[in-house]
């Protein structure tokens, strides 16, 4: 069976992807970013040629933070890539990519397609769209993977960040104009293993089904739990955050859907099951 290496596996998705990978029966490596730094060629090196796949969950993601370290971030999002796509088309070894929503930045309503114009508002977005280029350019057998609102038990995610501010604050602003699908990281693990199985390439999209709000998905944690806090709306221009968030994060994830083995399941049947966890 084939040998598959997971970079960033110590992360919130890396964990859960490792997790699968051996359900699944795969023999499994993993490398967070103190065994492997993806921006060291010889490091990377060994790592793809003792292994089949990589898939890289390795990632610059404190957005906010990444507008004062663009160097950082840049090295890790888009040259790193760019290095494990060389190496890997040097080997002749297939790499999976995430990616986010944070390439796209339109405000409109209309689903994404993998083929919609990207527009990133921020340094994040920037850097992992460069990285999806680097990589695609390498010349390497790879999938690249959008996902979009993931969060699982392995790191911090905006459910637990809403679960911490309502046990402490009796009111909440959230912003309603961020419409998405809040996606489980376990689920996006469960979406690769038909890539791992058979090597898929291209670009595709992947989140959990139904679009809301941030608001809206603040609203349901509470509901669910039962919380006592009081949650209003505002426009994400009230928030004077260093980093600008895309509006639009719906995702048309009709192309995936005729890979997956499974039916993408609607985000508030896997928010209800992540809170009872």
């Amino acid at each position: 069976m084939k040998s598959v290496a997971v970079l960033g596996a110590k992360g919130m998705l890396g964990c859960d992807v490792a997790a699968a990978l051996k359900q699944a029966g795969y023999p499994v490596c993993s490398f967070d970013h103190c065994a492997v730094d993806i921006t060291d060629p010889v490091a990377v090196a060994e790592v793809v040629s003792g292994h089949d796949v990589v898939i890289n969950c390795a990632a610059y993601t404190a957005v906010d933070q990444a507008e004062h370290q663009f160097d950082l971030c840049q090295r890790i999002n888009a040259v790193g890539a760019g290095i494990l796509g060389c190496l890997a088309a040097i080997d002749n070894k297939y790499v999976i990519q995430i990616s986010t929503d944070f390439v796209f930045g339109e405000s409109g309503d209309v689903p994404l397609l993998e083929s919609s114009p990207v527009n990133p508002l921020n340094v994040y977005g920037r850097s992992k769209y460069l990285g999806e280029r680097m990589l695609t350019q390498s010349g390497c057998r790879c999938a690249i993977i959008r996902v979009a609102w993931t969060y699982g038990h392995h790191g911090a995610n905006f459910i637990s960040k809403i679960l911490e501010l309502a046990s402490r604050l009796p009111e909440l602003k959230v912003v309603n104009d961020q419409i998405g699908t809040p996606t489980a990281t376990t689920n996006v693990a469960r979406a690769l293993l038909p890539f791992v199985e058979r090597e898929i390439t291209g670009l595709y999209h992947y989140t959990d089904r139904g679009y809301a709000s941030r608001y809206e998905v603040a609203c349901f944690i509470a509901a669910c739990k039962g919380l006592n806090v009081k949650i209003n709306p505002c426009l994400s221009s009230e928030f004077a955050a260093p980093a600008q968030r895309p509006l639009n994060s719906r995702f048309d994830c009709s192309k995936i859907d005729t890979v997956l083995d499974f039916e993408r399941p609607d985000w508030h049947d896997e928010v209800k099951r992540f809170l009872e966890k």
